[in-house]
């Protein structure tokens, strides 16, 4: 537990809880936030010490450069080699590399534990169809209640707003297409059929960048045009950049998919839309990218600092695969209370089985599905708990939260975490788990 937790929560358990207790439920919030969020957050905000999260975005950038080294460092740079290394098929690895440029932009969100010691990477989503952009309105919410803006001050907090980051990378990206220094139209934009199910989402962010001063439109692939100069329009409207948030998997998963992205790179390479992200992050983003990392088969391929890197914030992770030795997976089926197996590109917990959760029967089953499927077996991250004061009952239970460290090509760019209870399931993520709760993150000297 960290002492300004402490100090926090004991300030909610006095008496009338100086303002503290309920301080999350008074606070402001856009509508569109609100709708999106306000069930689902924590009743306080989460606290990091500087000085310690400033070291780990640090690390986060140097592992990017490591993990979009890769293809060159370990396979000469043939990306098909790279691919198959991984477990992607040679269409989704094709797609993957369509309008890329052979290093895709910084833009990701690496999610870690604190285990008492130190952050530890869990994984390293890449991409702008990353989740929780948004999530800096909690925070600029609370400061202006004032019982938590004097708690603020007293203590010295402060955040880095993520929304305002994102802004001013789109301004940057749009610069070549917009003449005259004029503000950019930016689309947001999903996959067929993504809108239903995402929209709330979507709508929290295009508020928060109307709060920065863009100008940004919800729509799907199939509603987006392009003009015979190959400028790309929404509802007419024309577009200065698309921020891309659909996936690779879902135009793979629609027959017409990738007939239907292919004016985005038609109009990227021309020049005329910028297509941001590419969806080359999706090679590196990949979590068996990570266990290359990792692999002692490749560790002459780093040198002493990049190898103490790995070590400091990457937990033991593999590769499984049904081809690979057998001495691996007989290694997982002893150490079944300490691992856990994740699809190489899943999301959100999806599809996850925890090794300290299952019975030896169900994890033999677990292990031979992984290797047929090409998981990924990485080393149980204990999370350090946090102690949380619930307004509604008086009860302060521990709690444990998955920092969400966003990066940019202009370096760290904020956090946000995800926090279940300490004595609850092991995922932390919002798709499989409705008990998770969002929460904005402050920092701390």
């Amino acid at each position: 537990m960290t002492q300004l937790s402490r100090i926090y929560v004991d300030e909610c358990r006095r008496e009338g809880g100086g303002g503290l207790r309920d301080a999350v439920a008074r606070a402001e919030l856009p509508p569109a936030f609100t709708e999106a969020w306000r069930r689902h957050l924590l009743p306080r905000p989460w606290f990091v010490h500087a000085p310690e999260m400033a070291a780990f975005a640090q690390d986060v950038e140097s592992l990017f450069d490591l993990l979009v080294s890769l293809p060159h460092r370990l396979f000469d740079g043939d990306m098909e080699r790279y691919a198959k290394e991984i477990g992607l098929e040679p269409h989704h690895a094709a797609l993957l590399s369509r309008a890329g440029s052979g290093r895709p932009d910084r833009l990701g969100r690496a999610d870690a534990y604190h285990d008492g010691t130190s952050y530890k990477l869990l994984e390293f989503n890449l991409g702008s169809e990353v989740g929780g952009l948004d999530m800096a309105v909690f925070n600029q919410g609370l400061l202006r209640v004032p019982e938590f803006a004097a708690f603020a001050e007293e203590h010295r907090l402060g955040h880095v707003d993520i929304a305002a980051e994102i802004a001013a990378v789109l301004r940057e990206r749009a610069r070549p297409v917009v003449a005259g220094g004029a503000e950019p139209v930016v689309g947001l934009i999903e996959g067929r059929g993504g809108v239903a199910p995402y929209g709330r989402l979507m709508r929290a962010f295009q508020e928060a960048m109307a709060a920065q001063g863009l100008d940004l439109r919800i729509g799907e692939v199939g509603e987006v045009r392009a003009r015979p100069d190959g400028k790309l329009t929404l509802d007419g409207t024309p577009l200065d950049v698309v921020l891309r948030n659909f996936a690779a998997v879902q135009l793979l998963d629609d027959p017409e998919g990738p007939e239907v992205a292919e004016p985005f790179f038609r109009a990227h390479e021309a020049g005329r839309t910028v297509l941001f992200t590419s969806l080359e992050s999706g090679l590196y983003s990949h979590k068996s990218a990570l266990a290359l990392l990792s692999d002692p088969r490749w560790s002459t391929a780093f040198d002493a600092d990049e190898r103490a890197l790995v070590d400091r914030v990457l937990p033991w992770s593999r590769t499984l695969r049904a081809s690979g030795p057998a001495e691996l997976l007989d290694l997982c089926r002893e150490r079944r209370e300490r691992l856990i197996l994740k699809p190489g590109a899943g999301y959100g917990g999806l599809d996850t089985f925890v090794g300290w959760e299952s019975t030896d029967a169900e994890w033999h089953r677990a292990l031979a599905f992984a290797a047929e499927h090409g998981y990924l077996a990485q080393e149980r991250v204990t999370p350090r708990p946090e102690p949380v004061y619930d307004p509604a009952t008086g009860a302060v239970d521990d709690w444990v939260a998955a920092l969400g460290v966003f990066l940019t090509d202009r370096g760290y760019a904020g956090a946000h975490a995800r926090a279940n209870r300490a004595d609850g399931a092991a995922i932390v993520g919002m798709s499989s788990n409705p008990d998770t709760r969002m929460v904005g993150v402050f920092s701390h000297p």
